[in-house]
């Protein structure tokens, strides 16, 4: 952004003063020299030297207001907008349990499960769409747990490259040999359970050394904590000691929900299968680290509590703006004195009057 000032701006007065006196002067009378009789001259033609010379005071005049204005140092400065950030640390910890293929949920009136809503509505909070003002300055990063707790992303700026590791989070799946059999089932068990105190634990670790003020984790999951090291209660104490808060949502509600599933003719049916959300344990685990539990049981309540959070935890933003300036006079004091010497010039020369 551009700017404009007079360093020295009392020099303007002077204008004042100055166009008084050119005021003063076009009032009286020039000096002439008496003729007994003009009428002889009135009927002569009048040459470009004749036309010009009456101007000729006129280009001194400004050459004197182009200095006076250049006296006041006119200055043009280019002013910078630096902005001081104080970003939060955020861990994003997602349930990739077995309950999170849960059919409850839909976008674009479409039925999507459970875990495609939460990392689209968490890619809307991260970038800034779907209404939401985006966490740019904000160090991100992401766990995925279920059965056990991986670290997907350590808190990072590049939140292009976290979206991207986001969609590789993926609901745990058979893997079947060429005759069908299931090759992976003891740990495709696993999987589905629910590791929420190694989610914590994780995330803790990941935080408690960033030389940050603000950090919170926001812990996702459908279902109860029923496997893990780390119980939730630990887990939360860890929070509490390196002064970690927790936003806990509830994904979903407890009840029957519908799963896809294959009859005995292989047809994909829905089935509906009995599913249990911990309200009292993510309650708690929020309030010990004076943070909040929120529950989302369809996507414009996800929505609005992503919305909420974005209220609650703000990124700090102050500032200054800086101005380099550089003079202008040079352009002004120059013509100034050329229009001078000029007319002293030409009046002295070709336009030379007597007296």
């Amino acid at each position: 952004m551009s700017s404009f000032r007079f360093h020295d701006p009392l020099w303007l007065l002077l204008l004042i003063a100055f166009m008084a006196i050119v005021w003063w002067n076009a009032r009286s009378k020039p000096s002439a020299v008496v003729y007994s009789n003009v009428k002889l001259l009135q009927g002569m033609p009048r040459g470009w030297a004749m036309r010009v010379k009456p101007w000729l005071p006129w280009l001194r005049r400004l050459g004197l207001a182009l200095i006076i204005i250049a006296l006041a140092r006119p200055q043009l400065g280019q002013e910078e907008v630096r902005l001081n950030t104080d970003g939060l640390a955020i861990m994003m910890c997602i349930d990739r349990s077995g309950s999170m293929e849960a059919l409850d949920f839909s976008f674009d009136d479409k039925r999507v499960d459970r875990l495609d809503v939460v990392k689209r509505v968490f890619r809307d909070f991260v970038a800034g769409k779907d209404g939401f003002a985006g966490r740019v300055d904000d160090l991100i990063g992401l766990v995925a747990f279920g059965g056990f707790a991986e670290s997907k992303c350590p808190p990072t700026l590049d939140h292009d490259t976290l979206l991207k590791i986001l969609e590789t989070v993926k609901l745990p799946k058979a893997i079947l040999d060429a005759r069908g059999n299931m090759i992976n089932e003891a740990m495709l068990q696993e999987e589905q359970a629910t590791a929420i105190g190694d989610a914590i634990g994780v995330a803790v670790e990941r935080l408690k050394d960033l030389p940050i003020k603000s950090k919170i984790i926001l812990l996702l999951s459908d279902g109860e904590s029923n496997a893990g090291v780390l119980s939730p209660e630990e887990a939360t104490e860890a929070a509490v000691t390196y002064g970690i808060k927790l936003y806990c949502i509830g994904v979903g509600t407890n009840g029957m929900a519908p799963f896809k599933d294959v009859d005995q003719y292989g047809r994909a049916v829905l089935v509906n299968k009995q599913v249990r959300l911990d309200e009292a344990a993510l309650k708690s685990i929020a309030e010990k680290t004076q943070g909040k539990y929120f529950n989302a049981s369809d996507t414009e309540a996800l929505k609005s509590v992503y919305a909420e959070i974005d209220q609650l935890e703000k990124t700090k933003t102050e500032g200054k703006v800086y101005t380099d300036y550089r003079d202008l006079f040079q352009w002004l004091m120059l013509p100034g004195l050329i229009c001078i010497v000029l007319q002293i010039l030409l009046s002295s020369t070709r336009f030379r009057a007597v007296p």
